[in-house]
């Protein structure tokens, strides 16, 4: 290893001393999902960022779906996936497949690789201590499907407190009937961000962040404020899954969370780029 790339590596982490003074203490919320989930390779670049942020002292919140896992276990007991609008259809048969998927496999998966690789974390479910409570969607357009009345941030807050990486699966308490609901990992991980009063919202994807040109990489819009998120949709830039996650980041925001960011989950160790770095690289909304 030559000197020059020795200077370049201290010259990295030099960089990143006043991004770990601004975040230390402060609370940062990863929505995990996506390739960053699947592929091997950004798995791990993922999981060793959360535990080099929570080294650094900060406190890092982990917010999962599970969409191909469930897909897998659905076709394994040979039924079929079905969409309504883009969501999952969960009749109660396909939800008992998601609590076990989501609040079982994939949430202590996701732990035990945690804990494996030096971090110390907890998995938690929307039922934990009254954590995510919902009701139905949308009259049942997409069966147990709900959205999220209340957050009872608590068991995360102690989690935290007592050093943890809280891993947080998206299964909600139903309110309004005794059963479980299936929740958009997005919308948790903004409504949990915000009940935590957390510092960032980071939601890795599949794409660049906001693009002008969808086609074009180099269009990424790198920051927006919360004021020309209208205009943006009124022109078709904000189109299709970006309207949920942008609309998701805007509610964060409104309500109190420091910044969102649409990240591309694609780019190995993305989150400490756009975290430790003067580089940025998701779109920013604040």
């Amino acid at each position: 290893m030559s000197f020059n790339h020795e200077v370049d590596r201290a010259n990295v982490l030099a960089e990143a001393l006043p991004y770990i003074q601004k975040y230390y203490g402060k609370t940062v919320v990863v929505k995990y999902g996506g390739n960053a989930m699947i592929s091997e390779g950004l798995r791990h670049a993922v999981i060793s960022d959360i535990i080099l942020l929570h080294l650094v002292g900060i406190r890092v919140v982990v917010v999962h779906g599970g969409g191909p896992e469930i897909s897998g276990m659905l076709k394994k007991i040979g039924k079929e996936s079905k969409f309504v609008d883009g969501l999952r259809y969960t009749d109660e048969e396909t939800m008992d497949i998601v609590q076990q998927v989501l609040c079982g496999k994939v949430n202590k998966d996701l732990v035990a690789t945690l804990n494996r690789t030096g971090g110390r974390a907890i998995g938690l479910c929307g039922m934990d201590g009254g954590l995510f409570e919902a009701k139905v969607l949308d009259d049942g357009k997409y069966g147990q499907v709900g959205e999220i009345v209340a957050v009872n941030a608590e068991t995360v807050e102690n989690a935290l407190a007592n050093g943890y990486i809280p891993v947080v699966s998206t299964v909600a308490q139903g309110m309004d009937a005794e059963c479980a609901y299936n929740i958009n990992a997005d919308t948790a991980a903004a409504k949990l961000a915000t009940a935590l009063g957390a510092e960032r919202l980071i939601l890795l994807t599949d794409v660049r962040g906001l693009l002008r040109d969808p086609k074009d990489e180099s269009t990424l819009i790198p920051s927006l404020t919360i004021s020309q998120v209208p205009e943006l949709v009124q022109e078709g830039i904000i189109s299709g899954g970006m309207i949920p996650k942008i609309e998701c980041c805007v509610e964060s925001v409104r309500s109190g969370v420091k910044s969102a960011v649409i990240l591309d989950g694609r780019i190995e160790h993305s989150i400490l780029i756009e975290l430790l770095s003067d580089e940025g690289i998701g779109t920013m909304l604040h």
